[in-house]
């Protein structure tokens, strides 16, 4: 490295020396560099948070894979993946044979146990009336009775029965729970459904939240309702939006030892699954910082123009770490607090050059 900067800094000095050896005859030996311009800025010492870069997924505020109960071959897919569905929109048909033989099932039992409810009550009433003209016993009497209750049982049975096979039956048509749109569909037509079996995926329409996986030595960094902001990888024209934190869980992946935390995304309107990374709070340092224009690149070099205490420009080489959004770049080595960089050169100059300062 100083070998290479000795060569670029030979390089300038000999660039100036053939600029002032013209046809006007200048003694041999002696440089006149012609000064240049720019504004100074001091290199000084800050303390600042360098956040911290957690990485995650974005996902829908609703998702759900939507099954029936109705068992049967699919006659009919009426979406395909893409297709934004309104809340109760059929989404597909489901051969209901199986599920109209069990209502009706369900009919034949009730009409059986509101005949047999029926003999019943007319049986108690008239043991009732025997019993008050002492022709038959209590114990009669009673069995009468239960036999008239457990009818009544049979029929609240039968309805409920009824109930169920109809709530069933109405699943052979598939409808959306919530406006969504549709990741993904399971079956093609001529599929048979069990009960339970995934159909179609859908996620809601309005809501995102990037689910991070944060350490668990950065978790105490967080709370619930916390603003950070989030950038995502192919989304760049977003920028930096502000995410709220809406749910830290509990437990840590025993395999990761890392917390999900799910980050509300407002209105931000992204596809669910991209990924995305949010910026929490770093611990807070001490650096040295410049203006990001003022670092020259050179032949993998980086070099800064400062200006010395007789006006007359240095070339320094450096070494620089991060950049920030407020156009600053952080020193590593190479220069010294309070020395003064200059910020409005195309390029750097050779040692010497007398520098102007604009106002």
């Amino acid at each position: 490295m100083p070998g290479r900067l000795f060569q670029f800094l030979s390089c300038l000095a000999c660039a100036g020396l053939l600029t002032a050896c013209d046809d006007g005859g200048v003694t041999p030996g002696k440089v006149d560099l012609k000064p240049v311009q720019g504004h100074v800025f001091e290199a000084r010492i800050v303390t600042r948070s360098q956040p911290l870069e957690v990485y995650g997924v974005v996902h829908a505020a609703r998702q759900t894979e939507v099954s029936s109960r109705v068992p049967g071959p699919i006659v009919a897919v009426l979406v395909d993946a893409g297709t934004v569905v309104k809340k109760d929109q059929v989404l597909l048909k489901i051969q209901p044979r199986t599920s109209q033989g069990q209502v009706a099932q369900a009919q034949g039992a009730l009409q059986q146990a509101q005949a047999a409810l029926a003999l019943a009550r007319r049986n108690f009433q008239r043991f009732q009336n025997l019993f008050q003209s002492g022709t038959v016993s209590a114990l009669e009497r009673d069995t009468a009775r239960t036999r008239y209750e457990k009818a009544r049982g049979a029929v609240e049975q039968a309805r409920g029965a009824l109930q169920s096979a109809r709530s069933v039956a109405s699943e052979a048509l598939v409808r959306a729970p919530f406006a969504a749109r549709v990741v993904n569909k399971l079956v093609e037509v001529g599929d048979l459904t069990t009960p339970g079996r995934p159909l179609i995926r859908l996620e809601s329409l309005q809501g995102r939240k990037i689910w991070l996986n944060v350490r668990e030595a950065d978790i105490h960094r967080l709370s619930k309702g916390q603003q950070i902001p989030v950038q995502f990888d192919n989304r760049p024209d977003l920028g930096r939006v502000q995410g709220q934190v809406a749910e830290i869980v509990a437990a840590a992946d025993i395999a990761t030892h890392t917390f999900t935390v799910k980050v509300s995304l407002g209105d931000v309107v992204v596809r669910s699954g991209i990924s995305g990374k949010a910026f929490l709070p770093g611990d807070k340092e001490q650096m040295l910082v410049i203006p990001r224009q003022a670092v020259h690149r050179r032949g993998g070099l980086e070099l800064v123009v400062v200006r010395a205490a007789d006006g007359l420009a240095r070339t320094l080489a450096v070494t620089t770490g991060r950049s920030f959004e407020d156009g600053s770049i952080e020193v590593l080595s190479g220069l010294a607090a309070h020395q003064q960089v200059v910020t409005d050169l195309p390029a750097p100059v050779a040692d010497g050059t007398p520098v102007k300062l604009l106002r």
